[in-house]
C-alpha cells in the first residue's frame, strides 16, 4: 500500500485540498481529522485556493484578514438588486410611490438624453412631475450571508446608483440606503442630499457611491430606496432617470 494521507508533507496535503470544492471543505473536510481541521481553518489553503481561482491581488493579499471569508465573499459576490434597469418593469421594487404620471420605463438614450456608459445597460426609470419614489429590501440570510459573518466579519456593503436628467428639462433626485435589524431597527444609514439638476444640463448620466463598513453586529437586511421629481411639473416624465442600482457585499 502506498503512504497515508497523514504522512504526506503538509504542503502537498494543503494542495490536494485546494482542488475540493470550498462548500465541502468546509462541511466535511474539516470533520475528518484535527490535522485537517486545522488546514481548512488556516490561511495556506485559502490563499492557494484564491491564487488558482484569480480572486487575489495585491490590495486583497494586504487586507484579506480572515481568507476564508475573503474566498466566499468573493465568490459570490454579485448585485444583490434586482431588476434594477428596468428590463421587467416594476418588477420586485415594492414601496412604490407613483406622483404625477408615476414610474415610467424607457429605452436608452431617451429623448434630449444620452446614452450610458456602459453598452450592456439598455433601459432605466424615469420620474414625473410630482415625487416618485421606489425601493428594495434585501434579505441578506436569503442571499447567503450568514449571521456570523456578517456580524464578526462585518464586510463591506457596496451601494451604487446612476441618475441623469434630460437637456430641456430640471429635476431632483435623492438616495437613501439603511441597514437593518432582525426586526428593521436602522444600524446605519446613507442619506443623499436632494441633487438639483437644472434645465438645459448636458444630461450626462452620474454614478453616486456609498461603502458601508464597520456598522457593527446585528445587520440583516439592507433597505435601498431613490426617486426624483421634475422641477417644471409638466405632465409626462420630464424628471429624473435611474437606473443600474446595485448593492454588493464585498471583502
Amino acid at each position: 500500500p502506498g503512504p497515508r494521507m497523514e504522512s504526506l508533507p503538509e504542503a502537498v496535503l494543503i494542495r490536494i485540498l485546494a482542488s475540493i470544492p470550498a462548500v465541502d471543505l468546509v462541511l466535511a473536510c474539516r470533520l475528518v481529522c484535527c490535522q485537517w481541521k486545522n488546514l481548512v481553518d488556516g490561511a495556506a489553503l485559502w490563499i492557494l485556493k484564491c491564487q488558482q481561482e484569480g480572486l487575489t491581488g495585491a490590495e486583497s493579499e494586504e487586507n484579506a484578514e480572515n481568507w476564508q471569508n475573503f474566498y466566499f465573499l468573493s465568490k459570490k459576490r454579485k448585485n444583490l438588486i434586482k431588476n434594477p434597469c428596468g428590463e421587467e418593469d416594476l418588477q420586485h421594487w415594492g414601496e412604490v410611490e407613483n406622483g404625477g404620471d408615476g414610474w415610467k420605463v424607457e429605452e436608452l438614450p431617451g429623448d434630449f438624453g444620452k446614452e450610458f456608459p456602459s453598452e450592456e445597460v439598455h433601459k432605466y426609470f424615469v420620474t414625473s412631475y410630482e415625487w416618485c419614489r421606489k425601493a428594495q429590501v434585501i434579505d441578506l440570510r436569503a442571499e447567503g450571508y450568514w449571521e456570523e459573518l456578517m456580524d464578526t466579519t462585518q464586510p463591506k456593503v457596496v451601494v451604487k446608483d446612476w441618475y441623469a436628467g434630460r437637456s430641456d428639462a430640471g429635476c431632483l433626485y435623492e438616495l437613501c440606503v439603511k441597514l437593518l435589524s432582525e426586526n428593521e431597527d436602522v444600524l446605519a444609514e446613507y442619506r443623499s442630499e436632494t441633487i438639483a439638476i437644472p434645465q438645459d444640463s448636458d444630461a450626462n448620466w452620474t454614478e453616486i457611491s456609498h461603502t458601508f463598513s464597520s456598522y457593527g453586529p446585528g445587520v440583516r437586511f439592507v433597505r435601498f430606496e431613490h426617486g426624483g421629481q421634475d422641477t417644471l411639473f409638466w405632465k409626462g416624465w420630464y424628471g429624473v432617470r435611474v437606473t443600474n442600482s446595485s448593492v454588493t457585499v464585498e471583502p
